[in-house]
């Protein structure tokens, strides 16, 4: 009788120890899934920590809905001059203070201005690309002396895929040695391709479009404009 009272006292004992190490073991486990740790580094930070910043409005998006007529392209103080009252004609909303607007072309010309200064091509790329919007309305009534720099960029084209291009020699507005490009028939077949060899970093990227040169192909050239 003792050996057996005992012996369940042992079991009973070594049931309760391995009952513990279960529930503690549990307990831990269903802590960390309710409350998991961050990742070290995220690609990329989680939209809901913070507040979405509003899309600046390019200064050549004119508005779909009512406008100021031009009677009441009047600023809150002094005036306007005549190219700023024909750069505001149709641009600025009703209820919007034109100075506002006018303040947004005026941003695009010393872009231009700035970029200018430092480098040509890369204003004339610049323009190219897209990266400054409302470019041309802002040069065209707001700083008519950044005129080269526009004229220069309307003889060109963006990376990508340029169709129908004008035959003729064309020079890439880029600093980058990945740059490469390829002029394609209407049926696909390759007439030429570029650069003939890796280039070297400061080497100027150039390519000939031959007559019927359906597609010009390009990767990694920023822009293009005539040589």
């Amino acid at each position: 009788m003792y050996r057996r009272s005992a012996a369940a006292a042992v079991l009973l004992a070594a049931a309760l120890t391995l009952t513990a190490c279960s529930s503690g073991g549990d307990g831990k486990a269903e802590a960390s899934a309710a409350s998991p740790k961050p990742p070290a580094a995220s690609p990329a930070p989680d939209p809901a920590d913070a507040t979405a910043a509003p899309a600046p409005v390019a200064p050549d998006a004119k508005p779909t809905g009512a406008v100021l007529p031009d009677a009441k392209l009047v600023p809150k103080t002094g005036s306007f001059t005549a190219p700023q009252k024909q750069y505001l004609s149709g641009r600025v909303p009703e209820k919007t203070d034109p100075a506002a607007v006018l303040q947004s072309g005026q941003e695009a010309c010393q872009r231009v201005e700035r970029t200018a200064k430092r480098d040509k091509d890369a204003a004339v790329g610049a323009l190219v690309a897209g990266e400054i919007p409302g470019a041309k309305d802002a040069i065209t009534f707001l700083c008519p002396e950044q005129k080269p720099v526009l004229d220069a960029s309307a003889k060109g084209f963006p990376d990508g895929t340029k169709e129908s291009p004008a035959a003729g020699t064309y020079r890439a507005l880029t600093q980058s040695t990945t740059c490469t490009w390829e002029a394609k028939s209407k049926d696909g077949t390759a007439l030429a391709s570029g650069p003939a060899s890796p280039p070297n970093p400061g080497d100027k990227i150039t390519a000939k479009i031959p007559s019927g040169t359906a597609q010009f192909i390009s990767n990694g050239c920023y822009a293009w404009i005539p040589a």
